[in-house]
């Protein structure tokens, strides 16, 4: 066999083999898998959200802002890590949820400041939206944070941990996807800005646009009647998690007016400020005490651009008078 027809053979060979390769890794390695592999890299952490690159046009943080890691949805950021997340895989399992934040040295970090008068902040929420949890975790002497779970339903859950650490005083939240085995079914997403949870009515008022600081009203009603026995909880008369529907960025989100003495009441309204970093839907969900109860009320809502909110004040003033 001369040496062209010799190579050409061997050209045809490595063709096959890497085409049986390519098939082999699809077989064993699931799509999903490969996708969830990518989205959790640490090196991930620093790169540009696509959904994000519209906020340097609606007046975001040129790039802090834009950073998957600022909006929760990387493992990393500034050096702390979000590691040894363990978790039951079925909602027949019950167990404990455990996790632990390495500083940036790499060791497992011990030091926190207490935010919202807890120092930690678990936030879990399927990829729906549905079955929203808070909840406070237990840290050891270790670094090892834990707290008794058992899963509702099957599903990807995005789960949060939001901390300051001592060593910065800078509040950071890191987070991580957790596949619960079982049948799902995705409940559609739709704008709902009243919602009723046990006997209490709450409505939300209040325009979010993109790419500003938005004020958000939440108003507490029973039987049509104002409640003005909301409690302090977390430091406040109610605590507000604001997510992006579809990747569930995490908004942090501040209550107005001054800390709530113990036994002080109030009511029945609740501001907050909130900045969406983009146009979108997004998901509410109010914590607020009342008769020593917690009560978690999830409210949808849209943004308006600040562009398309300035055109329609510009068209009713012209409206109203087409001289000016």
């Amino acid at each position: 066999m001369n040496a062209p027809a010799r190579l050409g053979l061997y050209g045809l060979v490595l063709v096959a083999v890497f085409a049986v390769a390519g098939f082999t890794a699809n077989a064993v390695v699931p799509e999903a898998t490969v996708q969830a592999w990518v989205e959790e890299t640490p090196e991930d952490d620093h790169r540009t959200d696509e959904h994000d690159g519209r906020d340097e046009r609606n007046g975001g943080d040129e790039g802090h802002e834009n950073s998957t890691a600022s909006l929760g949805l990387g493992l990393a950021q500034d050096g702390y890590q979000l590691t040894d997340v363990s978790a039951p895989t079925s909602t027949a399992d019950e167990g404990e949820l455990t996790f632990t934040v390495t500083d940036p040295d790499g060791n497992p970090a011990t030091g926190f400041e207490l935010d919202h008068e807890e120092e930690m902040h678990l936030i879990a929420v399927r990829a729906d939206g549905q079955h929203f949890r808070h909840v406070h975790p237990e840290r050891d002497e270790d670094g090892t944070w834990s707290i008794p779970w058992q899963w509702e339903a099957a599903g990807t859950y995005r789960v949060f941990a939001d901390f300051v650490p001592a060593e910065t005083g800078e509040g950071l939240t890191l987070s991580t996807t957790v596949q619960i085995d079982g049948d799902y079914e995705p409940v559609a997403t739709e704008p709902s800005a009243k919602t009723t949870v046990n006997g209490l009515d709450v409505a939300v008022e209040g325009d979010l646009v993109a790419g500003e600081a938005s004020e958000l009203t939440m108003t507490v009603t029973r039987d049509s009647e104002p409640v003005t026995e909301l409690e302090p909880y977390l430091g406040a008369f109610g605590h507000l998690v604001a997510l992006r529907d579809g990747d569930l960025a995490y908004l942090h989100v501040h209550p107005h007016g001054e800390t709530p003495a113990a036994g002080e009441t109030s009511g029945p309204e609740i501001i907050f400020e909130a900045t969406a970093p983009t146009e979108g839907r997004y998901l509410l969900y109010l914590d607020f005490q009342v008769e020593r109860e917690v009560h978690t009320a999830p409210l949808v809502i849209d943004t308006e651009s600040s562009t398309d909110s300035g055109q329609d004040q510009e068209g009713n003033e012209e409206g109203e008078d087409h001289d000016h």
